[in-house]
């Protein structure tokens, strides 16, 4: 198919509407209980990037001082706290940056996430358009219901932003391969420069443009020098420009990526291969019909490559994700949305292997209701448990806790500035509220002790109880190990978890002043 082909075939309205569907649908699937857990069950690394953007907000020092990551996303959000900031003082919620914290911006920061990951599905659909305009519709689906994916857009997290940008990147080095420019190869690795400004791993999107380059034979104009040149220029351009404290700062972003390189080492031996666990998180994301789709379309690109046509396009789809899994296998740190900015170039060979079987099926000589019949199977059978897996993240993710009760019940009856000291896990209270110590069990605290350093409150938590006997499991209310405590602290309120409600069993005590 050539690119008249594909640009005359996506014209027709019907498609664009169900561009539009699939859009809609995505951007509800990554809003929904987006406030979910603010500000005491954050995501793990969102404060990492929250209260390095509140640090530069209060000081107005655009050095991080923190380079375990790259500023561009850090900076982007930056600019959504800004926004939050003045919207927030005109609604006289505050009147200087002195009265906000990390957990002000939360939800902005994830809004922001949730508007990335949805236009990441329009560029899926815009890249995948050159293996056929309904192939990219499918492709768009699989993006648009993929569990993993609709789970990180809802955390101001980079592995979003990076995913979208990787999209981006495809999409300028397909374009570069099919009208050979120097402003198109510089727009490319300028892409590419931006993913790796958003996360140091990004850097391997530079592979796109640089296999571009070989869509033109030697002794064209541009050359191939001068393109890579261009691309290699442009991409160390913008991540200096989105990381400028790597040039300033020099020593601290050197012992920053060290710091960063040192936490991700190998795997031990004895170990699952890191191979098969991804592989495995993207199996059950996906769910093995559509697995089984995205594998096939690559490696249908893959045939393409050696025998044509259209090689450079078929490389394009498969250079990122095998450079980009290539570094991350074996680290010793492991997450799968690690490998979520694989996620979009598998859905595009799912959109390419489905269609492919459609054709085939167009072309057998079997009655059209069967055809049809089939079709439908084939599509809802790729589709639907994605659908079914990120539809439950999300009612999972808006259901009630018994941290999210205890929360509320804090925010109404604790002054702020008031000394903590809890045991409760996923309820990380905000530091610029409240002063808070977090241990293991605060059992092991001697009461006397902790009331003479000032400490108020206590929050206790089944998390730290460990097991009962199956006699004592369904007692209320701290093992015996508790009762010198209990003596000392006056027990506040309790938050039981019921059918309904899940999580630990919470209680708050407050000093019994003497």
């Amino acid at each position: 198919m050539t690119t008249s082909d594909w640009r005359e075939g996506a014209d027709s309205r019907p498609r664009w509407l169900a561009l539009w569907l699939i859009l809609i649908g995505a951007f509800i699937l990554r809003v929904f209980h987006l406030g979910a857990g603010i500000p005491f069950a954050v995501g793990i690394d969102e404060p990492a990037i929250m209260t390095t953007v509140v640090r530069i907000l209060k000081s107005g020092d655009f050095n991080p001082h923190f380079f375990e990551y790259p500023t561009g996303y850090i900076y982007v959000q930056l600019g959504s706290a800004i926004v939050t900031f003045l919207f927030g003082a005109m609604r006289h919620s505050w009147k200087a940056v002195e009265q906000v914290g990390p957990a002000d911006f939360y939800f902005a920061g994830r809004l922001v996430s949730a508007a990335i990951g949805t236009a990441t599905i329009a560029l899926v659909y815009q890249a995948a358009r050159r293996w056929g305009a309904q192939a990219a519709l499918v492709a768009a689906g699989l993006m648009a219901v993929m569990p993993m994916h609709v789970r990180e857009s809802h955390f101001a997290l980079t592995d979003v932003p990076l995913t979208f940008v990787a999209v981006l990147t495809l999409l300028l080095s397909l374009r570069a391969s099919e009208r050979p420019a120097l402003g198109a190869f510089a727009l490319a690795g300028a892409a590419a420069g931006l993913a790796a400004g958003i996360k140091y791993n990004g850097l391997m999107a530079v592979s796109m443009p640089l296999s571009a380059v070989f869509a033109f034979e030697r002794g064209h104009r541009p050359t191939r020098t001068a393109a890579v040149c261009v691309i290699v220029a442009s991409c160390v351009a913008v991540f200096f420009l989105t990381t400028p404290f790597a040039i300033l700062d020099l020593p601290a972003f050197l012992n920053g990526f060290g710091t960063q390189a040192a936490n991700f080492g190998s795997r031990s031996e004895s170990a699952d291969p890191s191979w098969l666990i991804y592989a495995r998180h993207m199996q059950l994301a996906f769910g093995w019909p559509a697995f089984v789709l995205c594998l096939a379309g690559l490696g249908l690109a893959a045939y393409q490559v050696r025998t044509g046509p259209d090689r450079v396009r078929a490389a394009l789809l498969l250079v990122f994700p095998a450079v980009f899994f290539y570094l991350i296998n074996g680290w010793g740190q492991m997450f799968a949305r690690y490998a979520l900015p694989i996620v979009p170039f598998l859905a595009v060979g799912g959109g390419i292997a489905t269609m492919g079987i459609v054709r085939r099926l167009e072309r057998a000589p079997i009655p059209g209701a069967l055809r049809k019949t089939a079709v439908a199977v084939l599509i809802g059978g790729a589709l639907v448990p994605s659908a079914i897996g990120s539809v439950q993240f999300v009612r999972q993710q808006g259901a009630e806790t018994t941290q999210a009760q205890a929360w509320k019940w804090v925010k109404l009856n604790i002054w702020a500035g008031s000394v903590i000291v809890s045991e409760a896990r996923r309820f990380d209270l905000p530091p610029e509220r409240f002063r808070v110590e977090v241990v293991r069990r605060v059992s092991d605290r001697d009461p006397e002790a902790m009331a003479a350093a000032g400490v108020e409150w206590v929050i206790l938590s089944s998390d730290a109880w460990g097991r009962r006997s199956t006699e004592d499991a369904a007692k209320i209310g701290p093992p015996p190990r508790y009762a010198p405590l209990m003596n000392r602290f006056q027990e506040m309120t309790v938050v039981i978890p019921t059918d309904v409600v899940s999580g630990p069993e919470i209680h708050i005590l407050r000093l019994v002043r003497r």
